[in-house]
């Protein structure tokens, strides 16, 4: 068990950020790891042979993860709460090198490591160059045809988790993230192993950061300069992967809303603009507007800025309303 120490005032200081280092370390878990992240067989399929034949040895290398465990430094925890992968490998870049080579070392323990790996005692520059490269190839064939849907689900956590803190408190931040994980008033608990290892946040902020790639896992970082972080799956994190084959709204709800109104309310479990919903649903978008604004004038749904466009996502409401049978 890790067990995350801080005291109700440290609420305050629980922020969200959405990671691509997070998820491309998460992800390259889930790639090697069928048998524990099966709800990525899909993805898997269609990413592995273009992966392959990337031939990104020193990646593979680094991510290996001999004893179970990555290199912090791929994983900074990020500053603010929407980075850019460019923004994150420049500060992956900029890793004292004797840090890197440290990292990359004690990864492999005594484990001999390929020649990939060996290269970062000897050549730490070449070898993090060589890395950075591979990072940015590994994302543009695993990660981007899919960013959109990953960083949606990621909105859509934030949203809830924010508007359930507005509405009952900000404990409700850090309660339910995830079954393995429980709050008890004064540390957060993560289920793993028998041994039992403690951890502060030593004046760091909590960074909570959704990853639609964690799947049945939480990921602890909980002792590096920049901060503390967890990862975890978001609410419905398998719609990511679904979307293709949506479940439409019951019978009942349709009947109540009308059918196309009731599948704008299905639609919005993860965040979308007038003109997402428009085209998902094969609207105008005169009219997706106006079941929008009919559906946030009644309470169900809310909306909030992502750079210049309105997203809407169901409310507290609208998701008991969305559940019931």
């Amino acid at each position: 068990m890790i067990r995350l120490e801080f005291a109700p005032a440290d609420l305050a200081g629980v922020r969200f950020a959405h990671s691509p280092m997070a998820e491309v370390v998460a992800s390259s878990v889930a790639l090697t790891r069928p048998d524990q992240f099966w709800m990525y067989a899909a993805w898997r399929a269609q990413v592995a042979p273009a992966v392959a034949a990337s031939h990104l040895t020193t990646f593979a290398a680094v991510l290996a993860r001999p004893h179970g465990w990555v290199p912090d430094f791929l994983t900074p925890v990020p500053p603010v709460a929407r980075p850019l992968l460019r923004d994150e490998l420049a500060m992956i870049a900029a890793t004292p090198l004797d840090q890197v080579a440290f990292e990359i070392a004690s990864t492999w323990g005594a484990v001999t490591p390929p020649p990939e790996a060996a290269r970062f005692a000897t050549d730490p520059a070449g070898a993090l160059a060589v890395l950075v490269r591979e990072i940015r190839q590994y994302f543009d064939v695993a990660l981007a045809p899919y960013w959109s849907r990953l960083r949606a689900a990621a909105e859509a956590e934030i949203t809830y988790r924010a508007r359930s803190a507005i509405e009952h408190g900000p404990r409700a931040l850090v309660r339910g993230l995830h079954p393995t994980l429980t709050w008890d008033e004064s540390a957060l608990s993560i289920a793993h192993g028998t041994e039992v290892y403690e951890f502060g946040l030593d004046g760091h902020h909590l960074a909570l950061m959704p990853s639609g790639f964690a799947g049945p896992k939480v990921f602890a970082m909980t002792e590096t300069d920049q901060g503390r972080a967890l990862w975890y799956p978001p609410r419905g994190y398998g719609a990511v992967w679904d979307s293709a084959t949506r479940v439409p709204p019951t019978a009942a709800l349709a009947a109540l809303l009308g059918p196309t109104r009731a599948a704008v309310l299905a639609l919005l479990e993860i965040p979308h603009s007038t003109g997402e919903v428009a085209t998902a649903l094969g609207l105008a978008a005169a009219t997706a507007s106006h079941h929008l604004t009919t559906l946030r004038d009644a309470g169900l749904v809310s909306g909030s800025r992502d750079g210049r466009r309105l997203k809407y996502l169901r409310t507290g409401l609208g998701e008991q309303l969305y559940a019931r049978p």
